[in-house]
């Protein structure tokens, strides 16, 4: 009997260790940090964001998918790195703009008066449009999502790091 459980451990050891050594790497598809690149910021002044990204529990769940950010209405509003327009249109109430980067990063502006049409490169800090009216937002404030291989990340670790936790007590103690 002992042979036979040590036999049975041995082989399931052996099992586990071929399997986490052949496992695929999940760190970039999760969400994982070290490959990102970093932006500029789009607007010019402080660094203010109004309303926090909040991930969804699920795909169709309620969150925030992206950051709005305190600006002034008719702000210039710049790209945050090297890209393509994907897209320029008005969907619901708001003035949309998208960018296609590299890496699988994908942006999306709004409210935002653009000129801009799909095809057209930009480069980091190039005047891609202003700040306008409508959707979500505050009067003023502009969203942007960003979407990595097609699930959406908080903006803020393009920015530098995100701002840490701070655990607060719950209760009183008992």
């Amino acid at each position: 009997m002992r042979i036979l459980l040590r036999t049975t451990s041995g082989t399931a050891i052996a099992v586990l260790v071929a399997l986490a050594l052949c496992a695929p790497d999940t760190s970039a598809a999760s969400g994982g940090t070290a490959d990102l690149p970093r932006w500029r910021w789009p607007l010019a002044g402080n660094r203010e964001v109004v309303e926090p990204f909040r991930a969804p529990a699920h795909e169709y769940g309620a969150g925030h998918r992206g950051v709005d950010m305190d600006a002034s209405i008719d702000a210039v509003v710049t790209a945050p790195a090297d890209g393509t327009v994907a897209f320029r249109g008005t969907v619901v109430d708001r003035p949309l703009l998208t960018i296609e980067h590299d890496g699988g990063l994908v942006s999306t502006f709004e409210p935002l008066r653009t000129t801009l049409d799909p095809g057209d490169a930009v480069s980091v800090g190039q005047e891609i449009g202003f700040v306008d009216v409508g959707g979500h937002t505050p009067a003023g404030a502009l969203h942007l999502g960003i979407r990595r291989d097609g699930t959406y990340i908080n903006p803020m670790l393009l920015f530098g790091d995100p701002p840490r936790a701070i655990l607060l007590p719950c209760c009183d103690p008992l």
